[in-house]
């Protein structure tokens, strides 16, 4: 049964995105909302967190919150997957596996994975989609010791970082991500329906365990307008490091 909380949370999204709440504008009160919906004060809260967590609404709390967007957002303050994401946000979220095979890593590959060239790895091509749409292209290699795990999850499988944890009790405890944007090449704009050369939101990470062993290495590819990210910082936290970018094509 879905949480109350969560139930509330995507009415509210919805009507901010029918622009029922426009940017700027403010939220009825925690006090309004919970007599509308016949809730608790607390689960009202709960509700307006996750859209702030969204990026959908403002963080600060004791006054009423103020419409920021009408897009979903996906903070990387917490390392959750694509699928976790979606789902705590109420999102419908499905994928399935295009190409899976293991080979010998590349130089590149074997660098971020903590192997040598050659050494076995699991490279798989998984398109992800949001309420039914293609939104996400992942292009994933796994380092070996964890692909003959990564092989027995089910194609169709949501959440992969959780099927790891469920399987073999794997817990992806770090991250480093690097975002940028590309064109889109033949096989990206196919698979995402959309123009070749449309700009795309690349993400690119590396993730490992707690020991700080390798796990993945990925290139995500996100259709423009399905999602956006929120990176909080302030002067004592600041996760954000600003580089030069790779002036080379994309491949």
């Amino acid at each position: 049964m879905t949480a109350r909380y969560v139930g509330i949370a995507a009415e509210l999204r919805e009507a901010i995105v029918r622009g029922e709440y426009a940017v700027g504008a403010q939220l009825p009160s925690e006090a309004e909302l919970a007599a509308r919906f016949a809730a608790s004060r607390g689960t009202v809260r709960q509700a307006v967190a996750v859209l702030a967590a969204e990026g959908l609404v403002g963080s600060r709390q004791g006054a009423r919150r103020i419409v920021l967007g009408r897009e979903r957002s996906q903070s990387f303050a917490e390392l959750n997957s694509f699928a976790q994401w979606a789902r705590a946000m109420g999102h419908r979220v499905s994928g399935r596996v295009l190409e899976q095979r293991r080979r010998g890593a590349d130089a590149a590959e074997a660098a971020r994975l903590a192997l040598q060239p050659g050494d076995p790895v699991l490279s798989v091509l998984r398109l992800r989609s949001l309420e039914g749409e293609p939104v996400l292209l992942e292009r994933t290699v796994y380092a070996g010791w964890i692909a003959p795990a990564v092989e027995r999850i089910d194609p169709g499988c949501e959440s992969v970082t959780q099927a790891l944890y469920d399987g073999v009790g794997l817990v992806i405890a770090y991250g480093e991500h690097l975002i940028d944007a590309v064109a889109a090449g033949a096989e990206d704009s196919r698979l995402l329906a959309v123009r070749r050369g449309s700009p795309l939101l690349r993400q690119r990470r590396v993730t490992t365990t707690h020991e700080g062993r390798p796990v993945e290495l990925s290139d995500d590819r996100y259709r423009a307008g399905s999602v956006t990210f929120s990176i909080r910082n302030s002067v004592d936290a600041n996760p954000l490091v600003r580089q030069v970018g790779d002036l080379r094509p994309a491949q």
